[in-house]
């Protein structure tokens, strides 16, 4: 554990951390462009009040992993396991970002903010997302079973099925347009 370092208000640009060793302990108000994390091994990191530009993060490990109140923008996130992260001030939000095939399982993230993202098989079970938005999302075979999603907005979301007793979703937004992704589980036809 001595080996940790500090960071604080750094930026980082146009790094391979494939290829140069990610040196574990706490980033703090720091900037990452560019950067490739994809299969490194982030556990046990801690970021707080980071923003994360165009980063690739698929398949990283981020077991115990603290995200306080991180911004991922234009990133991949793909088959991130976020259900391991630390849940301690868990928070982060998301714009134009592929979260494809990662879970949030079981997780309290009220008043998420998911902007422009595909969501594709992503595992939203058990989470509490009271609050979030959901502007512009693809959530095709996402899973929402017994999820909080009371008073989340997803009027320009599209492809979702929600089970609208499965899950609670009392205030919840929706367009009229895209209703068909709460009556899809009751097997009935809309002309």
């Amino acid at each position: 554990m001595n080996n940790r370092v500090y960071c604080d208000e750094e930026e980082f640009i146009n790094v391979d951390f494939q290829n140069k060793s990610f040196q574990k302990g706490e980033y703090e108000f720091c900037v990452f462009k560019n950067c490739n994390f994809n299969a490194v091994n982030l556990a046990a990191v801690s970021f707080s009040e980071c923003e994360f530009l165009d980063c690739d993060f698929s398949n990283a490990n981020i077991k115990n992993t603290q995200f306080n109140q991180v911004q991922f923008e234009s990133c991949k996130l793909i088959g991130l396991n976020f259900d391991s992260c630390n849940p301690f001030l868990l928070s982060f939000s998301f714009s134009h970002s592929i979260i494809d095939f990662s879970s949030f399982y079981n997780l309290k993230l009220k008043n998420t903010n998911f902007e422009s993202c595909s969501l594709k098989e992503v595992d939203f079970s058990n989470a509490d997302f009271t609050a979030s938005y959901f502007n512009n999302c693809d959530l095709q075979g996402a899973i929402f079973e017994d999820t909080n999603l009371q008073r989340c907005d997803f009027k320009s979301a599209k492809n979702f099925k929600i089970h609208p007793t499965q899950n609670q979703i009392a205030k919840a937004i929706f367009a009229s347009d895209n209703l068909i992704g709460l009556l899809q589980s009751f097997n009935i036809k809309i002309e």
